[in-house]
């Protein structure tokens, strides 16, 4: 079955490769991306018939081939067949849907639930809520640790870090961070929690077998240090900065500046494609940003105006296919799938 998929993930990249149509830019800049397709969704139960309520996280099983993608002014997660291209289910009940985040070894999908202030747990293969932890004050963004068996999940408002035991699904720490908590990520090589904290414009280590902040590294050329983005293997760190649409390349080992990039207004999710080294950003002003990776920096190879609050991206690391949830293409909304293409250097 991997056989089969490696080859249409081939024939994919390769047609995406010889006929490139690169998105129409109003910033100047073409994005290196071919529309594959548009597929209209809707929200389900007490939502239905609210055609464009904003999208939040997305996050994708690759074995399971499905994309979960956090509806939250629904309350609910769509899951979305990768390999039919069509909504399969409506996961309800999770009011203010924020972060998504699939493990597939555990069969399980997490979610924070910011309505309720609560991570619930579900079965992936029932698209059942098995189990809710409490979650602080506005649970966002969602990492895993496979090593110590937790998830750490942001928690803007309350300022810490929820840490929630994945053995019990039960919450075993909060974190004082001192600020505003954006993203949060795992860093597997080092067995570091780093999450952004976006008043102070820093970034924390935690460790995560004692759940203590160990290290706080400062951000001078950023401001609101919203997204956070790790490629654990170049020893890089991705930093989305919404205050002034930048992006901060850092040594994940120093926490030094490498470099730093204009983005679109208001970046928030960002999506690395490891097998090509593409990182995309996506911003609420709906400019979506391309960056190569070229040994332990990165290449601009596009950025362009998507769609209104293209804000949130994923991409499948089998097909290299990315997908964009947006809520208002002409009054619906749609999960916007399209593929790589040959791309320019922008400056």
């Amino acid at each position: 079955m991997m056989g089969i998929r490696a080859m249409l993930a081939a024939w994919l990249l390769a047609f995406s490769l010889v006929s490139p149509s690169h998105v129409a830019a109003s910033s100047g800049h073409a994005l290196p991306l071919r529309l594959v397709t548009d597929i209209p969704v809707r929200a389900a139960g007490a939502a239905l018939g609210r055609p464009t309520l904003r999208m939040d996280y997305e996050t994708i099983d690759p074995l399971r081939r499905m994309l979960y993608v956090a509806y939250l002014g629904a309350g609910e997660i769509i899951v979305f067949n990768l390999d039919s291209n069509e909504v399969v289910a409506h996961i309800q009940n999770l009011p203010g849907v924020h972060g998504t985040l699939a493990i597939p070894d555990l069969h399980r999908l997490y979610a924070s639930a910011t309505g309720v202030d609560q991570v619930a747990s579900i079965d992936q293969r029932t698209l059942k809520v098995t189990a809710r932890a409490a979650g602080g004050d506005y649970p966002d963004g969602i990492a895993y640790d496979p090593d110590d068996h937790r998830i750490f999940v942001s928690d803007e408002h309350g300022a810490t870090d929820t840490v929630v035991d994945t053995n019990t699904n039960k919450t075993l720490e909060t974190i004082n961070l001192g600020g505003e908590v954006g993203n949060t990520q795992y860093d597997s090589k080092a067995r570091r929690v780093y999450s952004d904290v976006q008043t102070r414009n820093q970034v924390v280590a935690i460790n995560p077998t004692t759940d203590r902040v160990v290290a706080r590294y400062a951000l001078p050329g950023c401001n609101h240090d919203h997204g956070l983005m790790l490629d654990v293997r170049r020893r890089l760190a991705f930093i989305a900065c919404d205050g002034n649409a930048r992006l901060l390349v850092m040594d994940i080992g120093t926490w030094k500046e490498r470099a730093t990039y204009p983005v679109g207004d208001g970046p928030d999710v960002m999506a690395l494609d490891e097998g090509l080294g593409r990182l995309y950003v996506a911003a609420e002003s709906g400019i979506v940003s391309i960056f190569q990776e070229s040994g332990r920096t990165l290449e601009p190879i596009g950025r362009a105006f998507l769609a209104n609050e293209a804000h949130t991206v994923a991409v499948d690391p089998v097909t290299h296919l990315v997908y964009f949830a947006l809520q208002n293409v002409s009054g619906r909304p749609v999960i916007r799938v399209m593929a790589p293409a040959t791309s320019r250097r922008t400056r």
